[in-house]
């Protein structure tokens, strides 16, 4: 037993010795060990999060070393019983080589594929640029990841269309447009979808333009179908469009989801996101959007046009979605909504850095209405004024617009408001011929940053407040507890300070 003890003993001085006499080497083990296993770690996240897809970083690089090389591009998914690539029509994707005739050709080939269920066209990674196409009926496009659509700049190439019946003119220019970059009339069941790819109008050119007065004809939309039914845009991303990124026009049942929508948020104008236009049965949800002006639009003609045109907007859900709108709002009604517009639901959004927070315009001439309007769990952060409704937005298609075409305004709730950073909460700012009627207001806390009197802007309104409200609301609203139990009564106050123009 002694012997054993001393031998253990001799063996915990030997180690001790050795451990001394090799600090250094075992050191460097020591970095070299927890260097391999960071990097293991960074390999990991980065193969979770997409990043070592291309090879970049640390983790990337490892992986590459574990592994070879890294894998293809998730192969696109058959969604029709017929599936061509676009290089199958001989498109080529260097960012160079013009590929409208390939994607003609392929639209052409499912076309003929109607009566079995249509056809899938994949654009697979590359920069692809064309010029102006159509879409068919029964049509899937689907971009695959790294795929990117590229609108040629040169405007000879885009055709011209006549006005769109419920605005008489074109929106900026009289007489015809200029035609979406991806078009499509009297379809049905047309899917855009992918694994992210984009499509790209590289407005650049067209910004410029404008601004410049160079252009004869009103800027080309990004995506734009006119009455189609069935539609649903999905899981890919629009940019830099000319002007409006998509614009249904009296189309029925819509579904956009997980779209993402991006141009400069100044010097990029009327870059509107998404502006249903004469449309049924609409949802759009999951989405982000970033632009230069509103992020989403409801509209439903102009003045006289869209009166005798007569086709609403209604039932719109729009939900879960981050907008941003630097220069105009997050989700606006109108201004052009001579049509009318009712069934409304905005609900889970949250808008950051914008001039409004969600805005109904509209103006004398042009008619119409708007109508049960619910507003649900709005987040405000950073945004100059919340709530904004304004009934003189004087723009018109021409001077023939009828000056006792009223618009109607009733039926609008707040509900679940909140925010940081807001200048001016609420301006509800009606007139003696355009009242807004039956507006309510509940659980609303939205923390200020302009400390005078009247920042909660009312005239011309009737309506109520349910339980707390902050800040303070306007006199011109009856106050009702939690209980809906009657606490005052309103008080007419028909002007309203203007701390500034919003």
């Amino acid at each position: 037993m002694v012997e054993t003890g001393g031998g253990r003993l001799h063996q915990r001085r030997g180690a001790a010795a050795f451990v001394a006499a090799n600090k250094t080497l075992l050191a460097a083990a020591w970095v070299v060990g927890f260097a391999l296993v960071f990097l293991w770690q960074s390999a990991a996240i980065s193969l979770r999060s997409g990043g070592a897809r291309g090879g970049r970083g640390s983790g990337g690089v490892f992986l590459g070393l574990l592994s070879g090389p890294l894998p293809p591009p998730r192969p696109a998914p058959r969604l029709r019983p017929a599936a061509y690539n676009l290089t199958d029509f001989g498109g080529v994707g260097d960012g160079r080589a013009l590929n409208t005739g390939a994607f003609e050709r392929a639209v052409e080939a499912i076309a003929a594929l109607a009566e079995r269920g249509g056809g899938q066209l994949n654009v697979p990674p590359g920069r692809w640029l064309t010029a102006p196409f159509n879409l068919t009926s029964h049509m899937t496009l689907f971009l695959s990841e790294g795929a990117e659509i590229l609108g040629i700049p040169d405007e000879k190439y885009w055709p011209l269309m006549p006005a769109l019946p419920s605005y008489g003119y074109g929106r900026e220019r009289k007489g015809p447009r200029f035609g979406s970059l991806i078009h499509g009339q009297n379809l049905r069941d047309v899917v855009i979808t992918g694994h992210n790819g984009s499509i790209n109008g590289q407005g650049e050119v067209w910004w410029m333009k404008h601004r410049r007065r160079m252009l004869n004809n009103t800027r080309p939309p990004l995506v734009q179908l006119m009455w189609s039914k069935d539609i649903i845009v999905a899981n890919i991303t629009l940019r830099n469009s000319p002007f409006w990124h998509f614009h249904p026009y009296d189309c029925t049942n819509i579904t956009v989801s997980n779209v993402t929508i991006l141009s400069p948020v100044s010097g990029a104008p009327n870059t509107d996101g998404i502006d249903p236009d004469s449309c049924q049965d609409v949802l759009i949800e999951n989405c982000y959007i970033s632009v230069g002006d509103d992020a989403i639009a409801v509209k439903s003609g102009w003045d006289q046009y869209g009166i005798a045109y007569g086709r609403p907007s209604s039932n719109i859900s729009i939900r879960n979605v981050t907008a941003r709108s630097l220069v105009s709002a997050g989700i606006s009604i109108g201004s052009e909504m001579s049509g009318g517009v009712a069934n409304v639901t905005v609900e889970n959004v949250r808008i950051w850095e914008s001039r409004r927070g969600v805005r109904i315009k509209t103006a004398t001439g042009r008619g119409g209405y708007i109508r049960n309007i619910s507003y649900r769990n709005i987040t405000f952060d950073n945004v100059r004024a919340g709530i904004v409704i304004k009934v003189d937005y004087n723009e018109h298609a021409d001077d023939g617009y009828d000056r006792n075409a009223f618009p109607d305004i009733t039926s609008i709730s707040f509900k679940e408001i909140h925010g940081l950073g807001v200048r001016v909460p609420v301006r509800a700012h009606g007139s003696d011929v355009i009242p807004i009627k039956d507006i309510s207001f509940q659980d609303m806390s939205v923390g200020i940053s302009y400390k005078k009197k009247h920042i909660f802007q009312c005239s011309y309104v009737q309506g109520r407040v349910i339980g707390s409200v902050f800040p303070k609301p306007c006199e011109n609203l009856d106050v009702y507890n939690e209980q809906g139990q009657l606490v005052k009564r309103a008080v007419s106050l028909n002007s309203t300070e203007l701390d500034y123009d919003i």
